[in-house]
């Protein structure tokens, strides 16, 4: 990690952009509850095949809830990205050359433009609604990783622009903090075709839906739907080892955050399962995965500053 001395005008515009920065990230966690609430009410062609524009206009008329729901999650995002470039700038402005964030700022900026990509595939591909093609699947899981790992981008930044410093290389305990990001990166696109299915199918009941899950005459992306519960015993298991590793590495705190966080998603993901998958719930159970995965980062980035001896 870089040990330059920054300047008393960078000291002072470093507490700007860490405050813009840690802002930036909770503004992005809305914009992707809003595309929670999108694909859980049917909004996505809310606004035509049109993108950016909505319906060809930069003010819609507002003649359908759709429209208005898309348009409000374009709108905000719109800031968010702004946000972004601003954060990337500011990062550049306030930080010595060679700085950590630097290189996270620029990272993030290709994963919103990537993003944004994505959206508009979704969108001129007509990829929305009750679209229950092969390919939907394929690219809202690609979106779905795409703004978990936007997420941990942004993060990171917040995290290094901090007093953050490298921990002492060990390899174990980075072995555990990695093996349990990937499961959450699994864990999390198989939710994404979970949560399609509930969306596209509705059940009437939790037997109709158990039943539907291993009829060999039901849809594939109902006879999908099993990966997500089971990818989740990948986390629970990789987050005990991690918690393990940190414990014994005098890091109870932060092993008792993600313990809080696993325990949170437990809870909400079971009654996401017998409620039926209700939007609220939906919408909560998302944002109880963000916060783990954030709080997930947050801790695994000073393992990550860390390089290993050459003695």
């Amino acid at each position: 990690m870089n040990t330059a001395v920054a300047t008393p005008s960078q000291t002072r515009s470093l507490k700007g952009v860490r405050l813009w920065a840690w802002t930036t990230l909770a503004l992005f966690v809305v914009v992707v509850l809003q595309g929670a609430v999108v694909r859980a009410t049917s909004s996505g062609a809310g606004c035509g095949n049109h993108w950016p524009l909505c319906n060809g206009e930069v003010v819609p008329h507002f003649q359908r809830l759709a429209t208005v729901i898309e348009f409000m999650h374009r709108s905000l995002t719109g800031i968010s990205s702004t946000m972004f470039f601003v954060l990337a700038g500011w990062t550049f402005y306030a930080t010595p050359k060679k700085h950590p964030a630097r290189k996270a700022a620029m990272w993030s900026l290709g994963f919103l433009i990537l993003e944004a990509l994505l959206g508009a595939i979704l969108v001129k591909g007509h990829y929305v609604e009750n679209n229950t093609s092969n390919m939907r699947v394929f690219v809202q899981s690609i979106h779905f990783t795409n703004t978990m790992i936007l997420l941990a981008w942004t993060t990171a930044v917040a995290v290094l622009l901090g007093n953050v410093k490298a921990a002492a290389f060990n390899k174990p305990l980075r072995q555990a903090s990695l093996l349990t990001i990937v499961a959450v990166l699994i864990t999390g696109a198989a939710g994404s075709v979970a949560a399609l299915a509930d969306t596209i199918f509705p059940s009437h009941s939790l037997h109709a839906a158990i039943a539907a899950d291993f009829a060999a005459d039901s849809p594939l992306l109902i006879r999908m739907r099993w990966i997500h519960p089971a990818a989740s015993l990948l986390i629970i298991a990789a987050t005990l080892l991690l918690a393990k590793r940190l414990k014994q590495n005098n890091a109870g705190h932060a092993a008792n955050l993600l313990f809080a966080n696993l325990a949170l998603q437990m809870v909400i993901g079971v009654a996401d399962v017998l409620m039926l998958a209700p939007t609220w719930i939906q919408v909560l159970h998302l944002l109880g995965a963000d916060l783990f995965w954030i709080s997930l980062i947050g801790i695994s980035v000073p393992l990550f500053l860390a390089k290993p001896s050459t003695t």
